[in-house]
């Protein structure tokens, strides 16, 4: 019965009935509850856990504090106004944001732009030190707070190469011969007294230098009182960090700094060559006259005598 049941498949002829248990069909159902089953193991295959939250907080820190110190780097830096030397343009306490990206393309400072610069020699001398705690380090080293350690100044732009500063007791400041209208010269002040030098110089900004004043003029040490150094007052380009672009802090405070309509008024010193050949111009072209006209000058160049 074992051995029957085995052979026919519960068939009484022995025949095998549908013939379910044929080889053939023994494949068939294999491959039939093999597929089910892988499909069934790939449908209970566990999803990937995704991260915890706190797991990928530090990522998230570690790529914001890159970014912050790029942009420090590279694009724009905080710094914070220790003094009153740029008054009423900027206020002790005020935080600019300076444009670092365009001196990387070669672009120099302007007349008129407010800028930041490094120390050019000890001007710095005798001004207190601040002490930051840690944590300001810190973030004052990423660029996220104006940082304790550079040695910074910000200053306007009055002077750019080639062009002649001139200052006569009390003023106004001249560039170029042409007298500056400065309304962001703080209310009271003489544009350009030079309390200790008798308020008197003239002299003419060499290549790779600019000559700046604070917009506080009676309480601004700047290129008027340090003629006497290694830069005879001017500031090296080099030494330009960026030019301050706008006051981002406290909010009441926010504002452009924009270049003032005062330098749109042509303040460009005439090149020498420039000059040499707007007056060669008029030579020639008297010149060219004598020769059509044979010397004489009663005779039109361009017609015949009658």
């Amino acid at each position: 019965m074992i051995l029957g049941r085995a052979a026919g498949a519960g068939s009484p002829d022995g025949s095998g009935g549908n013939g379910s248990d044929s080889p053939e069909a023994a494949d068939a159902e294999g491959t039939t509850e093999g597929a089910q089953t892988s499909d069934d193991e790939e449908g209970r295959k566990p999803k990937r856990k995704q991260r915890s939250f706190w797991k990928e907080l530090p990522l998230l820190i570690g790529i914001a504090l890159i970014l912050a110190l790029l942009i420090k780097t590279f694009l724009v830096q905080a710094f914070s106004i220790p003094s009153d030397s740029m008054q009423n343009t900027l206020q002790q306490g005020d935080r600019v944001l300076v444009d670092k990206l365009t001196p990387w393309f070669g672009s120099e400072p302007e007349r008129g732009e407010v800028v930041v610069f490094g120390d050019p020699d000890n001007w710095l001398a005798g001004e207190p030190t601040p002490d930051p705690n840690p944590v300001q380090r810190v973030l004052g080293w990423i660029g996220l707070m104006p940082s304790a350690d550079e040695k910074d100044l910000i200053k306007r732009v009055v002077g750019v190469a080639g062009d002649t500063i001139e200052c006569d007791n009390t003023g106004p400041l001249k560039v170029n011969g042409k007298a500056l209208n400065e309304p962001y010269v703080y209310p009271g002040n003489t544009p350009c007294t030079v309390d200790d030098q008798g308020g008197q110089f003239k002299l003419k900004v060499p290549e790779g230098k600019i000559w700046v004043m604070g917009d506080h003029r009676q309480n601004s040490l700047d290129s008027r009182y340090h003629q006497n150094d290694k830069n005879k007052g001017f500031v090296p380009v080099d030494n330009v960090v960026g030019r301050a672009i706008v006051v981002a802090w406290p909010p009441t405070r926010w504002d452009t700094l924009p270049v003032p309509d005062t330098f749109d008024q042509g303040l460009s010193a005439a090149a020498p060559g420039a000059l040499g050949l707007a007056g060669a111009v008029p030579l020639v072209l008297w010149r060219r006259r004598r020769l059509l006209t044979g010397g004489n000058p009663r005779v039109s160049g361009g017609g015949t005598a009658g």
